[in-house]
């Protein structure tokens, strides 16, 4: 195995320039270390949000992390998009925006990816973009979707949806006309099993999977945090987009083990636990040995240090005749 560790404050999990390894074990290393840097720049947030350098709120992704990268991580930045939700750290890390301007951004600092004045939720860099109105980016992505399909890109359009948005109608107004216009569109619902508070069983009557079906649309449906699991099937969904140019619904049955938020959580404690049992870190730490963990430990350690430092030598966003941010 060969490690060459980097500490650049721009690092992204795209077009890194570290840890490069190599061996039998390369893509479960990779996949551990998407995973590791996702959580530790959620949990970086939330020491940020108590130490007072976070304004507002904010909403991890931990216990998520393998739906990013085993997805997310399989498009291409250059002519896919991604149209992400309030929980959209780790869906942006994955699709390879750098790390420093995030921190950047949630902390208020002019060199975040939107001048510091987009916060923690509403997120533009490159192709990809998120709103915290839940289901909005629904039809907008119906809207990218026909653009790229009539441009002949051979791009698609992913929409990251949960659980709770499925009250929201203008989701089945996207349904309709996504089916109705055959456009390269991926509806990912994350059901994490809780809305804010409200859990799946008080708040969604009927099948997840069976919501597609009256409008003709193919649905697909997986229930594991195992990201060597979520990989394979993602690969199958984005497939079947890109070559059918046609829209497709996936679920994929998650949990959230942080709060909805900054700190609303009113679950069973018991329950929380359970699920902790299938945190997607330890279930895809065991495919690795010590050395190649601790590596991972280490450049992750390091390039989220160097983020921060690099976000926290900015100043803070003047909103007042900012020019726009153009990434």
């Amino acid at each position: 195995m060969t490690i060459v560790a980097s500490g650049s404050g721009t690092a992204s999990l795209r077009g890194l320039d570290g840890p490069v390894v190599t061996g039998a074990d390369c893509d479960n290393f990779l996949r551990y270390r998407d995973m590791l840097l996702i959580r530790r720049v959620e949990e970086t947030i939330l020491d940020l949000f108590s130490e007072g350098k976070v304004g507002g709120t904010t909403h991890t992704c931990i216990g998520q992390e393998a739906n990013a990268v085993g997805l997310i991580g399989q498009l291409q930045p250059k002519r896919d998009y991604v149209l992400s939700n309030h929980r959209n750290h780790g869906h942006y890390l994955a699709f390879g925006g750098p790390i420093d301007r995030l921190l950047a951004e949630i902390m208020g600092y002019s060199t975040g990816v939107c001048g510091g004045r987009g916060g923690s939720q509403h997120i533009k860099y490159g192709h990809f973009m998120s709103n915290g109105v839940q289901g909005g980016i629904a039809p907008i992505g119906v809207g990218l979707a026909f653009g790229e399909k009539r441009a002949g890109t051979g791009g698609i359009v992913v929409v990251c949806l949960g659980d709770g948005t499925l009250g929201e109608g203008v989701v089945y107004e996207s349904l309709n006309m996504a089916s109705l216009w055959e456009v390269p569109l991926l509806f990912l619902v994350e059901n994490n099993r809780y809305a804010q508070s409200t859990p799946i069983r008080l708040g969604v009557k009927g099948s997840l999977i069976g919501r597609a079906e009256p409008f003709g649309i193919p649905a697909t449906e997986i229930d594991t945090t195992d990201v060597a699991e979520i990989e394979p099937w993602a690969k199958k969904a984005i497939r079947h987009v890109r070559e059918e140019q046609m829209p497709l619904w996936a679920v994929i049955h998650t949990y959230r083990l942080a709060a909805h938020s900054k700190g609303d959580d009113s679950r069973d404690p018991e329950e929380v636990q359970r699920f902790a049992e299938r945190d997607p870190l330890l279930v895809h730490a065991k495919r690795l040995d010590d050395q190649r963990l601790s590596a991972a430990e280490a450049w992750v350690d390091d390039a989220v240090a160097a983020a921060l430092r690099s976000a926290a030598a900015s100043e803070f966003s003047a909103t007042d005749n900012q020019p726009p941010v153009t990434p």
